[in-house]
């Protein structure tokens, strides 16, 4: 699908703003749900706007709109909210530097020293992609040693564990949900109009963070336990993409097509 070619209405005048998770939530469903959501999204554009918020950096962001033929969003919460950026018009990902500036603040170039920290630690494998403010590792449950947590915590960091099978170090109070806020706040956007969108732990900042939120019906079981008692979160049958229209309908936040 195509990139911008005409004026849109400002992201913060549009009916609704869709910020989701990839892998599993806006990427999950039949192929059918998924080019269901899509087709309606780039049919809507003045009143739909798109935030990924996502694992994933911004190169296969741009990658995968290129190939895929998504839709591209508007702005991207990356890295697991280490990165803050906007879409370009030519498809270039741009750090909103103000909102950047505080992540590394709260980072303090302590890559190095986390990684030197963790090397060797039972259950723990690094990643070999260098991200700027995060330490990624692959994780196996029945080696690994939770005094990691405890280890990352002193250096006055944020450890986060996803499928059983991920451990991220990031700067304190910074994470999906976190970052979504301070780009919501920055954009001057009605938080009634956002829905935010997931289905793993590590979307667990995002979807109760307080705006409206969709645990779409493939979720980790713990995803859903911990979300069970939120007043603002749909808990959807329908898996993936099609999660994500169960939700828009069930909060009423715009008008969607009924399944053909």
């Amino acid at each position: 699908m195509n990139l911008q070619t005409s004026p849109r209405p400002a992201i913060a005048d549009r009916r609704l703003i869709l910020a989701t998770d990839l892998d599993g939530t806006f990427l999950g469903g039949t192929e059918h749900d998924k080019q269901r959501l899509y087709r309606w999204i780039e049919a809507n554009r003045d009143t739909i706007g798109l935030i990924f918020v996502t694992g994933r950096d911004p190169e296969f962001i741009i990658e995968m709109c290129a190939e895929r033929d998504l839709p591209w969003p508007e702005y991207v919460v990356g890295d697991v909210g280490t990165t803050i950026a906007e879409v370009r018009q030519d498809g270039a990902i741009a750090p909103i530097e103000p909102l950047e500036q505080d992540i590394a603040a709260r980072w303090g170039d302590k890559g190095q020293a986390v990684r030197a920290m963790l090397d060797g630690h039972p259950g723990l494998r690094l990643q070999p992609t260098l991200f700027r403010y995060r330490v990624s590792y692959d994780l196996a449950p029945a080696a690994y040693d939770a005094a990691a947590q405890e280890r990352v915590a002193a250096m006055g960091l944020d450890w986060l564990i996803s499928a059983d099978r991920y451990f991220d170090v990031l700067p304190r109070d910074v994470s999906k949900g976190p970052s979504l806020r301070r780009l919501i706040d920055h954009l001057q956007i009605d938080e009634a109009r956002v829905l935010t969108a997931g289905d793993t732990l590590n979307d667990l900042s995002m979807l109760a963070s307080g705006l409206q939120a969709v645990a779409v019906g493939n979720s980790e079981p713990a995803l859903s336990a911990r979300l069970a008692d939120l007043p603002k979160v749909h808990h959807a049958r329908a898996h993936g993409a099609a999660g994500i229209l169960e939700a828009i309908d069930a909060f009423e936040l715009h008008d969607i097509p009924k399944g053909d």
